[in-house]
This record gives structure tokens, C-alpha cells and sequence, in this order.
């Protein structure tokens, strides 16, 4: 039996993580602009989570064989109703967040207008655009005894009504077309716009004009997404490619999970849509405010540049590591030392230019990575097409199944063999989730021959070029042969279809990973109240790494962990885990980077990871650990996580029962992003691996 006294549900822990983005958006010192966008993402979060967790845990609940979650004891079923539950307060914040948010806005001349709130020429202006541009291409569409009741597409808006002809009452939808913009901009001072659906809401008399509409109201539809093709029946000879673009196709059908309304319906109306969706009225949700928010992110392009400057983050650009040289050749200064990069407060530039480096050296036998997500346009992409066109060998192992970026990795995929490159796609029933580069060289000397060297790069996070501006992560380039071996040993292994590799020095998942970090907690426990471990992490909730970090605690180790998201382990519940602190940071940036620390000082084993301490991550996914042993690195990563730990601004610091608080500190404001910013920011009198110092201060969070 699993002990449920210090865990909670994974699915609530997340949406208390996704309440505090919503804070962010609530947060008077944040831009007005970027508050905007933290409702915005607060959104599409959920949109995710219902695709996802929500469609997974409905699928649960259908199969004959029961499942019990081992964090609460409870079904599926138990679970998605107290997930509903708890939903409910969450869209009324929003609502009244939008309400402030909107308010602030106009008092910019910001302005989100109803068809009402518009001026005569505006209305003029929207009716000439509905007529021109918006009418032609509607496909309205009446219920009745000949017409069924249509598919709705996952996430599309559509105008529900009902409507009343001689007597009858019928239900009409007006599907908002896809190719529209977001919303019309009108031509007067300031940013006013009203929103197409609006539009669409408003000019549904015209569509329908041969009847009464006595009700009206915006709905979207959300679909279970979370299909892998684990679930897929399909031989060993199918081709995994098209395997993956069939299952894309096939998401855009997948059952109803949520029901949004922007406005009023009757329950009548509800009750309608509720079955012919086969959906529980706990899934139907209502707000005052526009279902898709993802508008707001392009409004700060409409202002002009004063306000941008009151209104928005002030820009910030990433910066070249002062670790390199920027007028020097990349791969010599790695062989001469180890860089850790820190994204996004230094950019990615030194790691695309030693591939691009890579590509047309002479030395260089081959280029091996794993890749899991990549922007739409990858700089990557084009330096390792060339190495392949150079005569290189090029392997690269594509991760079809990154969830919603599959058919960016297919159109890469192609791409990436038509240059020529090996193409690998992992393996059935496990996601290959490693963020790892290896460069194969050959040294040759003055009497002939020459001795392989390796260059390996070892990441907390993808090789996108956007994300790697908005994530902070880690990434490690090293010249350390014995990390060069076991990367080598790997991409064998991958190649060959052997999980159960085994590794001198970096952690591997599925086999080594979890079993090794349990070691490290063991070492830890040995040492009681002596033992420390830090551990920054996404999410939390495999049982096992769970269940060991308890009994930790009751050794009496400290134990303190900067988890942004998910976290099933509760803190400071006495004699079971009083000795865990937990803290999560919700900032400018989202907080991606993975690292593990056992012990103090410098006998301290420290490692920055691609795995979360997931189960997925733990037992179904290839994932890297890397250690961290070059002497000056480790002071900068020592440096970070000391940062991380006095951050009294952004941090949220979790109680006993799964809330989150502010950090009651009468200490000056210190804010970690903050403070890596003006780090690379500064004019750096020395290098920084000389200016960095160990700091010993407790842990902020203890009140």
C-alpha cells in the first residue's frame, strides 16, 4: 500500500502551477503588456492540459480494468471531478483578471470594442469588411431532421443559436473560418479592434435572415489529444513517417472533453449540446471573456514605440558567453576547457557555430544528435545538411512523437534526409527525450594514424532558437573524453535498439537513471542530518524517487526543491517529510533547466539533466544526466542554484496542504532572473569564472 499522507494529485498540483501564471497577469509590477500575455498563456495551458491530462485520464476511466492512482487512492473517474471542481474558480479569476486587464487597457486607449460600443463610421468600416471579406467564405449550417449536428474541430469558435421559424425551433452554428485574422483593427487613434467572432455574432442576422434568433452565444470545443502511437495497431514494416501523419490527421476527431461558452445559453440549449457531445454538465464551462486569448500576444506590435516602452519588458538580448572568445574559433577553446551556458541570458550562437564549425572541418568523422523539438525555421537544421553534404557522417535521431510538433519534426525529418543525414525515430513504446550532441574527430599525427577525440554537448533543453530566448536552460560542451565514450556508447546503443546500455558517467533513462539517483539519495540518508540534496525540476511525481525523498527527510537530510510545475510530494508534514522545502518561480521566463545536487561543497555530485523526476521521464523515455565535474563550471552552477534559492519576488512557496504563499521577507526584493540578467548585463572586469564565489545563506522560504 502506498502511504498517501505526504502525496496530492498530480492534475491539481498543475492547475495550482497554471493559477500562479495566472498571478502573474494579476501582478501590478509586471508590464501591462506582459501581464496580457500571462492571461494568455494561463489559457493555452489549459488548452493543453484538457488535450492531454484530461482526454488521458477519460480514456482511463472507459477501460473495464480499474485504475487507482497511487498519489490519492482515487479513480479516473474521482480524479476528472474533482479536476472540474476545481476549475471552477479558476474561470471566474479569469474572468475578473480580463475584467482589470481590459480596464487598464482602455485607460491606454487599448481598447477590445463591442459591435454596440462602436462609432458610426466603425460600424460602417466592420460592415464593409463582413460584406467583402468575411461572408463569402461562411459555411453556416442548420440542425434539423435532414442535417445532422456537425463536427466541431478541437478548438475552433463557433456561434451557436438557436433558431425560431413558424413556430419551430431549430439550432443554428456559424463555424468562425480559421484564415480570418484574430480580430479588425479600426481606423481611429489608439489600438481599437473588435474581435471576428464578435463581428460574426453580430451579422448572424443577416446569415440567418429567414429567422428569428432568440439566443446566441460563442462556443469552442476541446478534444482529447492525447493519442501516442503506442495506442496505433501497426506492423513493424509500416512506415513510422506516415504512421505519425495519420495520427496528426486523426487527433483533429478524437472525443469531446470540454465545452466552453463566451455569454448566455439556456440549459435547454445545454442540455442539447451536452448530449449530442456526450458530455456531463461539470465539463460545460461559462465566462464573460473571449474563450481564445491568444490575440493578446500580438497587440504590443500595434503600439508605437512610446509605449512600448512603458508598457512592455524592456528588451532583453541574450548575450555571448564571456566563457568564449567571440573572434576565435569555437572547438579549440572547448578542447581547452569545459562552457556551461545558461539560456536564456546567454545566447545559443557558440553551440550553432561549433556545429557549423563541425561541418567543414576536415578532422571531423561525424555528427550525432538527438533532437526533440525545433523552431519552424533552425539554423540546426542548415549546418548539419551541410556537414552531411561535406561528406560527414550525420545521424540524427528525430523524435516524431514530441507532442504537437510532430509535423514539424516530419517536414525536418525529410529535409534533413535529403541531405543526406542518417535519419533514426527511436523506438516503440519509448520517446527518446535526450538533449545530447557528439563530435566524432580524429587527431592525426606526424607518424601516420591518429586518436578519435570526442566534443560532446550535453542540454537541459531542446535545440529550438525561439524557445532558447524565452526558457532558461542549461547546456554543457565539454571535451572530457570519458563523457565523449559513454555519448559514443549511446548513440551505438540507440542505433542498435539497446536500452540497457551501460554508462560510466552520465545517468540514462530508462534503465540507469532512476536507479543511480536512488543511490545518491542512499548516500545522502547515510550521512542524516549532514546530507543535503537540491533538485530543480519541472515536475515531480514519480512514486519511487517520491517515497525516497520522504524517507530522507525522516533521516533528517535537508532537502529543498525548485519545482516550477507539478509537484506530488506535500512538504513539512512532521515525522514524514517536515525536513522538504518546496518553492516554485513563475517569472519573465519559463524556469525549463534540470538540475541535481547531493552533498555540499565540493564533494558534491552535481548534474544537469533533460529528465524531470517523472515517471514517464523515469521508465519510458531515453533521458541524459550529465555530471558536472570541471572545477570553475561547478562554481557557476553552485552559483545559479544559490540564486534560485534567494529569490524572494517570483518565488511561491508551498505549504503542507499543496497551496502556494509569497515569501514573507524582510530582506531587500531579489529576483533570480533578475540578477542573471545584470550578470551578463555588467561589464565583466574579470572573467566571470574568477568573479563567481560560493555563497552559504539559508534557505528564504522558512516561515
Amino acid at each position: 500500500m502506498n502511504d498517501l499522507r505526504y502525496t496530492q494529485d498530480r492534475e491539481l498540483s498543475w492547475l495550482r502551477f497554471n493559477e500562479r501564471v495566472l498571478e502573474e497577469a494579476k501582478d501590478e509590477s509586471v508590464p501591462l503588456m506582459e501581464r496580457l500575455k500571462f492571461a494568455a498563456i494561463f489559457t493555452s495551458n489549459l488548452d493543453e492540459f484538457f488535450m492531454v491530462r484530461v482526454g488521458s485520464l477519460h480514456d482511463m476511466s472507459l477501460l473495464k480494468e480499474e485504475h487507482i492512482d497511487n498519489k490519492t487512492g482515487k479513480t479516473p473517474s474521482e480524479q476528472l471531478s474533482a479536476i472540474f471542481k476545481a476549475l471552477i474558480p479558476l474561470y471566474k479569476k479569469r474572468d475578473k483578471v480580463m475584467a482589470e486587464l481590459e480596464s487598464l487597457c482602455r485607460a491606454c486607449n487599448i481598447c477590445r470594442l463591442s459591435y454596440q460600443d462602436l462609432s458610426e463610421k466603425a460600424k460602417k468600416q466592420v460592415a464593409a469588411w463582413f460584406e467583402d471579406e468575411v461572408r463569402p467564405i461562411l459555411s453556416p449550417q442548420i440542425v434539423d431532421m435532414h442535417n445532422p449536428f456537425p463536427h466541431l474541430p478541437n478548438k475552433g469558435l463557433n456561434i451557436i443559436m438557436t433558431l425560431r421559424r413558424d413556430g419551430q425551433e431549430l439550432i443554428g452554428i456559424l463555424p468562425v473560418p480559421q484564415e480570418l485574422p484574430k480580430f479588425l483593427r479600426l481606423e481611429e487613434r489608439g489600438v481599437h479592434f473588435i474581435l471576428t467572432e464578435d463581428i460574426l455574432c453580430e451579422f448572424a442576422n443577416l446569415v440567418f435572415s429567414e429567422y428569428e434568433i432568440t439566443e446566441r452565444a460563442v462556443i469552442s470545443v476541446t478534444r482529447n489529444a492525447d493519442i501516442s502511437p503506442e495506442d496505433e495497431a501497426y506492423d513493424v514494416e509500416t512506415d513510422f513517417r506516415g504512421l505519425m501523419q495519420k495520427i496528426v490527421k486523426k487527433r483533429r476527431r478524437l472525443a469531446p472533453v470540454r465545452l466552453e461558452i463566451e455569454g448566455t445559453l439556456s440549459e435547454k440549449l445545454i442540455s442539447t449540446l451536452c448530449k449530442t457531445l456526450s458530455l456531463s454538465r461539470e465539463q460545460v464551462f461559462t465566462m464573460k471573456y473571449p474563450i481564445h486569448l491568444d490575440y493578446l500576444f500580438s497587440l504590443s506590435d500595434l503600439l508605437p514605440k512610446e509605449s512600448v516602452a512603458t508598457l512592455c519588458d524592456p528588451v532583453y538580448k541574450p548575450h555571448f558567453t564571456p566563457y568564449l572568445n567571440k573572434n576565435e574559433k569555437i572547438i579549440p577553446q572547448i578542447e581547452k576547457h569545459d562552457v556551461l551556458m545558461f539560456y536564456p541570458y546567454e545566447s545559443m550562437e557558440p553551440f550553432l557555430r561549433m556545429i557549423a564549425e563541425a561541418s567543414v572541418d576536415p578532422s571531423v568523422l561525424s555528427i550525432k544528435i538527438t533532437i526533440y523539438r525545433l523552431a519552424a525555421g533552425a539554423r540546426l537544421v542548415e549546418y548539419l545538411c551541410a556537414a552531411a553534404e561535406n561528406g560527414k557522417h550525420v545521424v540524427v535521431l528525430m523524435e516524431l512523437r514530441a507532442r504537437f510538433d510532430e509535423q514539424n519534426n516530419i517536414h525536418w525529418a525529410e529535409r534533413l534526409e535529403e541531405a543526406g543525414c542518417t535519419i533514426l525515430y527511436g523506438f516503440e513504446g519509448i520517446k527518446v527525450h535526450s538533449k545530447i550532441c557528439l563530435i566524432t574527430k580524429r587527431e592525426h599525427s606526424r607518424r601516420g594514424g591518429g586518436n578519435v577525440r570526442y566534443i560532446t554537448q550535453i542540454g537541459t533543453g531542446n535545440y529550438n532558437e525561439k524557445t532558447a530566448k524565452q526558457y532558461t536552460d542549461l547546456s554543457l560542451m565539454t571535451a572530457n573524453q570519458e563523457i565523449g565514450e559513454d555519448a559514443a556508447l549511446l548513440f551505438q546503443n540507440m542505433a542498435t535498439v539497446n536500452l540497457d546500455g551501460k554508462y560510466q558517467h552520465l545517468l540514462v533513462s530508462p534503465f540507469s537513471l532512476k536507479e543511480r539517483v536512488i543511490e545518491l539519495i542512499d548516500e545522502e540518508i547515510k550521512k542524516k542530518s549532514d546530507g543535503y540534496i537540491f533538485l530543480k525540476l519541472n515536475s515531480l511525481t514519480d512514486r519511487e524517487i517520491i517515497d525516497k525523498l520522504a524517507e530522507a527527510s525522516q533521516a533528517g537530510v535537508e532537502v529543498v526543491m525548485n519545482i516550477r510545475g507539478i509537484c506530488c510530494l506535500l512538504p513539512g508534514i512532521e515525522g514524514l517529510t517536515e525536513n522538504i522545502k518546496v518553492f516554485s518561480i513563475v517569472g519573465r521566463y519559463l524556469e525549463h533547466s534540470r538540475i541535481y545536487c547531493f552533498g555540499r561543497g565540493s564533494d558534491a555530485a552535481l548534474y544537469i539533466a533533460s529528465a524531470d523526476f517523472m515517471t514517464r521521464n523515469t521508465e519510458r523515455r531515453v533521458e541524459v544526466a550529465c555530471p558536472v565535474t570541471d572545477k570553475e563550471t561547478r562554481k557557476r552552477l553552485l552559483h545559479i542554484i544559490d540564486e534560485l534559492r534567494l529569490d524572494n519576488v517570483k518565488a511561491r512557496v508551498m505549504a503542507s496542504d499543496g497551496t502556494y504563499h509569497r515569501i514573507e521577507d524582510s530582506a531587500s526584493p531579489r529576483s533570480c532572473q533578475e540578477v542573471f540578467m545584470q550578470e551578463e548585463v555588467q561589464p565583466l572586469e574579470k572573467p566571470l569564472r574568477l568573479r563567481l564565489r560560493r555563497i552559504h545563506l539559508p534557505f528564504q522560504g522558512r516561515h
